[in-house]
């Protein structure tokens, strides 16, 4: 069955106001974000392409997969990048009861904070796919999370797409706050890989810089 992420209509904004969506400022920041790592190649191939535009991102990291690769996650922390907690297996929430999303996300945070590298930082946690009913919202809040969405999505996932579709679709929609996501993951390499370098240029060309949320 083919899932379709939460789109950040107008009124999904209004009734959650305390997520954060986009950063408020007048200046030319965008804040780019990775979903589903650390993946073997991808993000190391993402932290390059970063780096050369000396741009900062905030990594929202499958726990099971910094268990998986955790020379991988380390290298996301060397770099000066953000971090957040994604869950322990990319799980849906609105088909888990809260009592089990809560345990996921707390596998997580001490896969976290396991790693020596982790100093004081603000706790992000983005939902899976955008799925979050308001309890389990709630609840994460009061575990000291922010909860981050976003207002762009680059589709890069989606492979009925093409790479220039994803580039339009982060293109013509960002602009100074926004929150961008991408993913560093095998299923949307090849629209990442061709996107992300022409998004870096084309934005660094025009003045903006690219940010963690931290």
């Amino acid at each position: 069955m083919r899932i379709t992420p939460v789109k950040t209509p107008v009124i999904a904004k209004k009734a959650f106001p305390n997520y954060l969506w986009n950063v408020e400022t007048t200046e030319k920041e965008l804040y780019l974000t990775f979903d589903d790592g650390p993946t073997p190649e991808i993000t190391e191939w993402t932290l390059n392409v970063l780096e050369t535009y000396s741009a900062k991102a905030t990594f929202f990291c499958i726990g099971a997969n910094i268990d998986k690769h955790p020379e991988i996650f380390k290298k996301i922390l060397h770099q000066g990048h953000a971090i957040g907690n994604h869950t322990q297996h990319h799980i849906k929430g609105w088909k888990t009861n809260t009592n089990d999303y809560l345990s996921e996300v707390k596998t997580t945070e001490a896969t976290i904070n396991s790693n020596a590298e982790i100093k004081q930082r603000r706790k992000l946690f983005r939902p899976p796919y955008g799925q979050i009913k308001p309890k389990q919202g709630k609840a994460i809040s009061e575990l000291g999370y922010e909860v981050v969405m976003w207002d762009v999505l680059s589709f890069d996932w989606d492979q009925s797409i093409s790479a220039e579709q994803c580039l339009n679709n982060v293109k013509t929609k960002s602009k100074p706050g926004s929150i961008i996501v991408f993913h560093d993951s095998v299923k949307a390499s090849k629209n990442l890989m061709a996107t992300l370098p022409q998004i870096l240029k084309e934005f660094s060309d025009q003045g903006y810089i690219f940010k963690a949320i931290d």
